[in-house]
């Protein structure tokens, strides 16, 4: 067995070993901490039924591919291919229909060609960035997010241009 393998059971190990030493209650920690689990989710919850209902509602109405066709001329712009596009919208704002998105681009253009390695990249260098201002801020209470949104956005919108400029770079396919 490698030691790769092993890696998981040695910090669980390490952990209980360390608390046995300190003389921690275990148990009486651990229930502690789920408890403490249970009452955050139960915060957010709220937070995560109103954006998986926005989500359902963008992607229904057709507001989806409104803006994809809106975004397709600036995309050919920065050479970003036009499939990417839609991906390129959902990722801040569902992880779950980003992912289907990717899915269906790696199952129609192929995961070494151009457009699939540029959906690779963003999909795996980018963030869920309303998912996550909806839990940490609902988890929080944080009322005033001031500029967290539009910071958040910038950053999502530098990792796409960063993805197709590091594809093309890396593999030889520049402008």
């Amino acid at each position: 067995m490698k030691l790769t393998d092993m890696i998981i059971p040695i910090i669980i190990a390490g952990i209980l070993g360390y608390a046995l030493v300190q003389r921690v209650d275990i148990f009486s920690v651990f229930t502690k901490g789920a408890k403490e689990g249970i009452s955050v989710s139960i915060k957010i919850l709220p937070a995560l039924i109103a954006l998986i209902t926005a989500i359902g509602m963008f992607k229904t109405s057709g507001a989806l591919d409104v803006l994809t066709n809106a975004i397709r001329p600036f995309a050919e712009k920065i050479h970003m291919p036009s499939e990417v596009v839609p991906l390129a919208i959902l990722r801040p704002i569902s992880g779950s229909g980003a992912f289907a998105v990717f899915e269906d681009i790696l199952s129609t253009h192929g995961a070494d060609s151009l457009i699939g390695r540029i959906a690779s990249v963003l999909e795996g260098s980018s963030e869920t960035t309303f998912y996550t201002i909806a839990l940490y801020f609902g988890c929080t209470r944080v009322k005033k997010t001031r500029y967290t949104l539009p910071c958040s956005l910038t950053a999502d919108f530098v990792g796409f241009l960063m993805s197709v400029i590091t594809v093309r770079m890396f593999f030889g396919m520049m402008f």
